[in-house]
């Protein structure tokens, strides 16, 4: 009798469950510092949520396909995954470079508005309140990085640990060489 240890103790399943609750960790904590903390992201901000909302569902369905004992499957999803949050970490570079000045943003990044109070008598008092998310100014730093840097490390610790999820599952499967 071969003992099979269960699925939650396969490397696949731990490394994979690691960058889940990363990526949801990161999402959640920016959502809260968006809706409660009334930090309003800019654009590029917008466009590095892009990964959180693709990557969290389909780092669940490879959990789900690893406990199936569908590795194969599992190891692909995970290495699509992987190369979404390195992408996502050149986008966080790209915007940190941005906020430092080392190079210029984009044409939208100079400013998010939003929606003004209907009617003109309270649009003077709304202007005069209003807040400009820019994507050139940290709004926030934590140990000299900001939104955007700490992106950067969690997208890139999320893509070594999908990464490794893949690898993991993938050594699941004999390859058929000859």
């Amino acid at each position: 009798m071969v003992y099979r240890a269960p699925e939650m103790a396969q490397p696949a399943y731990r490394a994979g469950a690691f960058a889940l609750m990363l990526a949801l960790g990161t999402i959640l904590a920016a959502l809260a510092f968006e809706f409660y903390g009334g930090y309003d992201p800019c654009s590029l901000c917008r466009m590095q949520r892009w990964a959180y909302y693709a990557g969290v569902p389909a780092l669940f369905l490879a959990l789900v396909l690893v406990a199936a004992e569908r590795p194969k499957f599992a190891a692909l999803l995970f290495f699509a995954v992987s190369l979404g949050f390195l992408a996502n970490a050149g986008l966080g570079i790209y915007h940190s470079g941005v906020e430092w000045k080392f190079w210029p943003g984009p044409d939208t990044c100079t400013a998010t508005l939003k929606p003004l109070a209907p009617g003109a008598g309270g649009l003077l008092d709304k202007l005069a309140t209003t807040v400009v998310a820019r994507c050139d100014v940290a709004s926030w730093r934590l140990a000299g990085l900001s939104f955007a840097g700490w992106n950067v490390l969690t997208s890139f610790v999320t893509f070594i640990a999908s990464l490794q999820a893949a690898f993991a599952a993938s050594e699941r499967f004999p390859s058929k060489r000859t």
